[in-house]
């Protein structure tokens, strides 16, 4: 195959997805909605843990840390003592940061009120977008922001329930990675594919 063909053959995608592990995240998840409240509550903890790092060291260790996180299992991180935190900063395959580690276990704390109070953190996460992704369109990497007023709003009002390492910057990749925005560039084969996403039907209220 010759290279112009390669290059035909070959779709475009957003800059940052720069290696195999990136490529592959970036086409099968990234701007994807989530609305699994387990897999909320991972990439709650993995924004959370990126922060001062990459995103690919994230991907790296995201085996070991679901390992160590029990599944992401909200309830029983939640359940977490000074014992258990130890052998967390003891674990090599994760980010070993004492306020990150003691910030997860408080966000799971701080995630099961939201749960009780919305019946979901799911229903409590996509009322912020109305339910929707929101469709932007980025021509360029420079065109996408660190953090929007939403980004914002959400911050104040994750902290103002308990959590930690919520800042704005952290909310709005967030939300890029759980598909409250669509933020590929135009270019990319998944802007498209994600443009117009099946409208969501929101589950029933647990009841109190």
């Amino acid at each position: 195959m010759t290279r112009a063909a390669s290059a035909r053959t070959t779709p475009r995608r957003c800059a940052w997805a720069a290696n195999e592990t990136l490529i592959r995240y970036h086409d099968r998840e990234w701007g994807v909605p989530v609305h699994d409240d387990r897999r909320l509550f991972e990439f709650l903890i993995l924004e959370g843990a990126q922060a001062g790092l990459s995103w690919h060291t994230i991907l790296q260790k995201r085996a070991a840390f679901r390992d160590a996180f029990d599944r992401f299992d909200a309830a029983v991180v939640a359940g977490y003592d000074a014992r258990r935190v130890r052998r967390l900063l003891n674990n090599p395959g994760i980010i070993r940061n004492r306020l990150k580690i003691l910030a997860a276990i408080a966000n799971a704390r701080a995630f099961l009120a939201v749960q009780r109070a919305h019946g979901s953190f799911d229903a409590y996460l996509w009322a912020m977008v109305k339910g929707r992704t929101i469709q932007n369109r980025r021509h360029t990497p420079r065109d996408i922001p660190c953090f929007t007023p939403l980004a914002e709003a959400m911050s104040r009002d994750l902290r103002r329930r308990g959590f930690r390492f919520v800042g704005p910057t952290i909310c709005y990749a967030f939300m890029q990675a759980v598909g409250m925005v669509n933020d590929h560039t135009t270019d990319c084969f998944r802007h498209r594919e994600l443009r117009r996403p099946a409208r969501r039907v929101r589950p029933p209220q647990r009841s109190p």
